[in-house]
Order: C-alpha cells, then structure tokens, then sequence
C-alpha cells in the first residue's frame, strides 16, 4: 500500500513543475533574461573603430599631460630605443640607427580586428638595420578575452625566437580611446583579464610578455595591484626628467617612454640597463 500511496496525485504534478522550472531555466539562459544565469554572459563592446589611432602612449599626454624638463642624458647604463605604429608609416630606419638608436617596439596588433599595415616595414625594417626589436598589442579588455587577443597576437607577428634580436611581447594598457578609462570592468576584471592574456602569450611562446601602463592609469583601474612585478618587465611612459613614482609590486623599470615629441620618430624610450642587458631580456 505504501507504494501505492508514493504514487499519489499529488506526484505528477510536482514532476510537471519540476520539468516546467528546468524549461524555464534552460529558456532564460538562452534569452539571457534578467535575473537568471543568463545575465552574466559578457556583453561585448564594438570592436575598435580607428585602431590606426592608438599606439602605446596616444591616450597618456591626453590624460596625464607632459612634464617640463628634458631627461636626463643618455649613459653607457642606458639604451636608446623607439617605438612605432602605423601612424608613423613608412620609418626611416638607417637616420634612427645613426642616431644612436639601438633597440625598437612595434605594435602589431589591437583586440581580434586589427593589424599594422605597416608592421612587416616596420619590424623587418628595424632589425635589418641592426636594431632589436619586438612587438606589442594596443589591449581593448572589453571587446574580446585575454586569451582571445593574446592568441591573435601571437598569430599576426607577436611570437618570439631566440635570435638575440627579438624582444618578447609587449601589452599596452593603458587609458581607453573609445569610451570608460578602465573599459567598463572593475579592477580584479582588469587584472584577471591581464593574468589570461599573460598566461596565453606564455604558453605560445616560453616568454614572460612586457607590460606597458602608466602608473596613473595602473592605480585607478587595477586598484595598484602589485600581482605582475615580480614577472613582467615594466615599460613605463612619463613625459619629463624622471621616471618618477612606479606602479605597485616593481621596484624598477626595464623600459621608460621618455618623450612623445622626438626627432624621426616621436615616441623615444631609454632601456634601463647596458646594451648586455638588453641583448639578455632579447634571449630570454
């Protein structure tokens, strides 16, 4: 009798709420309706509308202005650098070279969309005329994963080999060209977004990638997290006579953006260290 009491009226229609509610769930997943799991599906920004317009540093004098005063001469403790992206064109390699400049970033990349039309001019170009150089990746942390843009740096012109004239990878974050300073997320998003792109660049090419972000930008978007200092190298950009205050968790920095108003090419970088140094940071 006891199991025919277990079947009760009463039994079916728990079942059928039961089916209804699994319905319900699985329909709101898929609509993404508020207030249900669905909701926490990231919705993604555009991706960027003129990335031929953001280099590494392109936002810092329109947010943080330029400091007076010239840097500090160059030294035998120190290496002349550039970096370049297609707003430069076509760059006149050899005039840099006799100038002193040894050493050379190009962007290659921006989020899953763009790539430099300049890059192979650019990066063939520098290291032809002796230089060491390496690549970067203008970051849009809202439009697609870490994962996602570090992949596809990799894959257009970002990898790295151990030809002591490569530099490995470089991540520009820095102020958004396109709307929110930290592109919508909160500073642990930012930061895990960060940790992703790092660990995919990683795992493509055995190398540790740079980091490129001003400390200003570094403490209001990320909360001053001192989780990369002890890995990434740190290519800071201050416009003036010192490199000043460094972002937490890096009691030095490898690479300082000095100017953007250089001659040849604007954006000129001194390399912290001998060019011994700079040909190891290229092994690895």
């Amino acid at each position: 009798m006891s199991v025919l009491r277990s079947g009760s009226p009463h039994r079916p229609a728990r079942s059928l709420a039961t089916v209804a509610g699994i319905l319900l769930t699985l329909v709101s997943l898929l609509l993404g309706l508020p207030g249900t799991a669905g909701a926490a599906v990231t919705k993604r920004a555009p991706e960027p509308s003129h990335p031929e317009q953001d280099w590494a540093g392109s936002q810092i004098a329109r947010h943080e202005g330029t400091a007076a005063g010239a840097p500090p001469a160059a030294s035998l403790a120190s290496v002349e650098g550039v970096d370049v992206s297609s707003h430069n064109g076509n760059v006149a390699w050899s005039t840099l070279w006799n100038s002193g400049v040894r050493f050379a970033y190009v962007k290659a990349t921006e989020s899953t969309s763009y790539t430099n039309p300049y890059f192979a001019q650019q990066y063939n170009g520098s290291y032809n005329a002796g230089m060491i150089r390496g690549a970067y990746h203008f970051a849009t942390p809202n439009t697609s994963s870490g994962a996602a843009q570090a992949n596809y740096f990799v894959d257009h012109g970002g990898g790295w080999s151990k030809d002591g004239k490569t530099l490995p990878g470089a991540l520009d974050m820095e102020y958004n060209p396109y709307g929110a300073t930290c592109y919508g997320l909160s500073a642990a998003g930012l930061v895990n977004w960060m940790k992703d792109w790092f660990a995919t660049y990683k795992a493509r090419t055995g190398r540790d990638a740079v980091i490129y972000t001003s400390t200003s930008w570094w403490k209001q978007c990320t909360g001053n997290s001192a989780a990369f200092g002890a890995i990434n190298p740190l290519w800071i950009p201050r416009y003036g006579s010192s490199v000043g205050e460094l972002p937490a968790g890096w009691g030095f920095h490898t690479i300082w953006q000095y100017t953007s108003t250089g001659p040849t090419v604007g954006d000129h970088n001194r390399f912290n260290g001998s060019m011994d140094r700079l040909r190891a940071l290229a092994n690895g």
